[in-house]
């Protein structure tokens, strides 16, 4: 079992301990590197394995795509792969994770994806699109903020493809994006995960 407190981390704790993988899928192969103290570091996991298998195309206009809650990198550079000319950039909070995605993006000779802190993320940078399995166990509140803050920086016709388990509250939050302002739809269900389609939302007015 990996240690899974610690990848909320931004330094984690638990000593290194590096392992290679492979991401199979019928486009794409990824070798990967990962270790202890980062999500799921033994094998990616089902969810983002279900997003990656069955999302729909990415358009040929795409030209910037957020990984929002990256690992290690293997949505992103799936991503990366699949819309060779966008860019792919790829957040965390776990250093080590990132550093990894970086690792992995050389590796695997992907010149497209750039994975950092979000403090590092240019400002004024919007998203054509956000592919995501986000940290549903860092709590509801803390969730809401961090999806308010990274939808909102999608370009006006841009979208976000997300994973989420069902008796994780994909519904619930599937009804609260909704219910304020980013219209969301169940692209698909499998095994207890639900895919996510959320368009952007119009601009909030500022307080006059």
């Amino acid at each position: 079992m990996d240690p899974q407190p610690q990848y909320f981390d931004a330094e984690p704790s638990v000593a290194s301990k590096q392992r290679s993988i492979e991401l199979v899928l019928p486009d794409v192969f990824l070798a990967l590197t990962t270790d202890t103290g980062v999500f799921s570091g033994s094998k990616v996991d089902g969810g983002s394995r279900y997003l990656l298998q069955e999302h729909p195309p990415i358009a040929d206009d795409v030209t910037s795509i957020l990984d929002l809650g990256c690992g290690y990198g293997p949505i992103g550079l799936v991503a990366a792969k699949r819309a060779p000319n966008a860019h792919v950039w790829g957040i965390d909070i776990n250093e080590r994770a990132i550093a990894l995605a970086n690792v992995n993006a050389e590796a695997n000779d992907i010149v497209n994806a750039t994975f950092c802190t979000a403090a590092d993320l240019p400002a004024d940078l919007r998203f054509d699109l956000i592919i995501s399995n986000p940290p549903i166990r860092i709590g509801k509140t803390a969730l809401h903020e961090l999806l308010t803050t990274w939808l909102d920086r999608l370009t006006p016709q841009g979208r976000a493809w997300m994973v989420v388990q069902k008796h994780l509250g994909s519904d619930s939050l599937a009804s609260w994006m909704s219910d304020v302002g980013w219209a969301t739809e169940r692209l698909g269900s499998r095994k207890g995960f639900r895919i996510l389609e959320v368009l952007a939302r119009e601009p909030q007015e500022s307080p006059s």
